[in-house]
């Protein structure tokens, strides 16, 4: 079986058992401190229902990490909705100077048939009489990012910076195919990257890169290495920006499916840090790395006496996008052992158990 009819088949039987949800229950927001192109600042994040990723919903099943889609109708939302509960969601923070506003649709925010032409304006012209408001940041596939749509949206946010931020994952085609089941190639980012930088002479619009640590049957130090190939490439094509998304295990995914058969296990801390360190060595552009799930069953990993100091540490150089400093604990030597030793027994799991 390959892998976009195993995934097809998981990505169904998920779907099936999924709980109906209004898109009121689904529309979610929070803030936070981030690291915006002028400095430290402050990040408003807005998730709106849409019908749900046109790739996770096409015959390829969608990437085999990922289960945004059950946060999605899998229905139309009409735009008057779409644009009540963003500005709901927008009116429930007092804006501060120096504000990003990062908007999330569980699939691509330039894909008309997700978010409405209508829609997406008003959302933007809302946010264009938000005087404190610096950047805007979006998802997009790099098929939906075209110059007119691009050229569209900049215009109606002309003196603030749009980030189109596209998932990457990975540097290798070879991933992203047989591993990701990505569904588009270096070729195609690359496409989208340049149209982003030919537009710089008119707008303030950026790309972002999202890179995936450790995808399904890649062993530890594999994970590692292709992360920082991946970020040098990123970088020499022409992204501005760069974040890590490194793997937890979502519901309904054929990663699931492998862990719980005890066939992949999510990186180590130890090696999120070792990634950190070598790409902010190398990598001239701001690189910031996601600790969503840290320290969890699902998520990266080391133990009970580390995972919080490093998870608080890797945060804090996100906002200085410093390199973090040694640290030392007894489970070190479990990652350095699997890091040596999983190419040769072409594990994809911890040899040694994480204490």
């Amino acid at each position: 079986m390959d892998i976009q009819t195993l995934n097809k088949s998981i990505r169904e039987k998920s779907l099936k058992k999924l709980e109906n949800k209004t898109a009121q229950e689904l529309s979610a927001s929070w803030s936070g401190e981030d690291l915006l192109y002028s400095g430290k600042g402050n990040a408003i994040f807005i998730i709106l229902p849409t019908p749900g990723c046109a790739h996770a919903l096409s015959k390829s099943g969608g990437c085999t990490m990922c289960s945004y889609i059950a946060d999605s109708p899998l229905e139309a939302v009409s735009s008057h909705e779409l644009v009540s509960l963003f500005k709901n969601n927008l009116n429930k923070f007092d804006i501060k100077p120096k504000t990003v506003a990062k908007i999330f649709v569980s699939g691509s925010f330039l894909n008309e048939d997700e978010i409405p032409k209508d829609a997406r304006d008003e959302i933007l012209n809302l946010l264009n009489k938000e005087e404190n408001v610096e950047e805007v940041v979006v998802e997009s596939r790099p098929e939906y990012v075209t110059e007119g749509t691009v050229r569209a949206c900049c215009s109606l946010i002309p003196d603030k910076i749009f980030e189109v931020s596209m998932g990457l994952e990975s540097s290798s085609d070879y991933i992203k195919e047989y591993r990701i089941n990505k569904g588009f190639t270096n070729q195609d980012f690359q496409r989208a990257v340049d149209l982003v930088k030919d537009l710089k002479t008119d707008f303030k619009v950026t790309s972002k890169a999202y890179l995936f640590i450790k995808p399904i049957l890649t062993s530890e130090k594999n994970a590692i290495e292709d992360a920082v190939a991946s970020a040098r490439y990123a970088e020499k094509v022409g992204v501005d920006r760069i974040s890590f998304c490194p793997a937890t295990i979502h519901k309904g995914t054929l990663m699931e499916v492998l862990w719980r058969r005890g066939s992949y296990q999510p990186p180590w801390i130890w090696s999120v840090l070792e990634i950190i360190r070598r790409v902010r060595s190398s990598v001239k552009i701001p690189v910031i790395m996601d600790t969503a799930g840290f320290g969890t069953r699902r998520g990266p990993y080391n133990c009970k006496k580390c995972n919080k100091k490093l998870k608080h540490m890797i945060i804090q150089s996100n906002l200085d996008q410093s390199i973090p400093e040694e640290f030392d604990c007894e489970c070190k030597v479990n990652w350095e052992a699997d890091v040596e030793y999983s190419d040769l027994t072409r594990s994809n799991v911890n040899l040694t158990d994480r204490i």
